[in-house]
């Protein structure tokens, strides 16, 4: 697994975590995937990774959805930091609200994925998107992330 290429998966139900691990498996090269189950235990994962105990993810895969302090406030948290806010955040969820998309974008999500209910969109969906943050878009270079060639 590459440290370059590495995705933060915010998701508190443990069977969206396997099925992305799964759907990111034949993903070359492969992607380091870290998986928090609430936005507190999210944060302290990015603060700590912030402070150089660790590297930063190049792409965090968010539910909107989350119990406790939640993935809204997660979402302006991170978009608030002067380190963390260049992460791109793609925010994952079942919502077709309006008003759900209309805050992930005040908040400034990089984007807004609703799960598709069907197995093979879902793997394909979760691969492009990966594909296209990972291998696609322009990020920050590697210095911002805490790693070097």
């Amino acid at each position: 697994m590459n440290p370059e290429r590495s995705i933060l998966v915010v998701e508190d139900n443990p069977g969206d975590v396997r099925l992305i691990r799964e759907a990111l498996k034949g993903v070359e090269p492969a992607p380091r995937i870290d998986a928090c189950g609430d936005a507190d235990q999210a944060l302290a994962y990015l603060r700590d990774a912030a402070a150089g105990k660790g590297s930063l993810p190049r792409l965090i895969l968010l539910d909107f959805n989350l119990p406790k302090s939640g993935s809204r406030e997660l979402l302006h948290t991170i978009k608030e930091d002067r380190t963390l806010r260049l992460i791109p955040v793609a925010v994952l969820t079942t919502s077709n609200s309006d008003r759900d998309i209309r805050d992930a974008y005040a908040l400034r999500a990089n984007c807004y994925i609703r799960k598709p209910v069907d197995l093979d969109s879902f793997f394909e969906t979760i691969r492009t998107t990966a594909n296209f943050w990972l291998d696609v878009a322009s990020t920050p270079g590697e210095s911002f992330f805490g790693f070097t060639r």
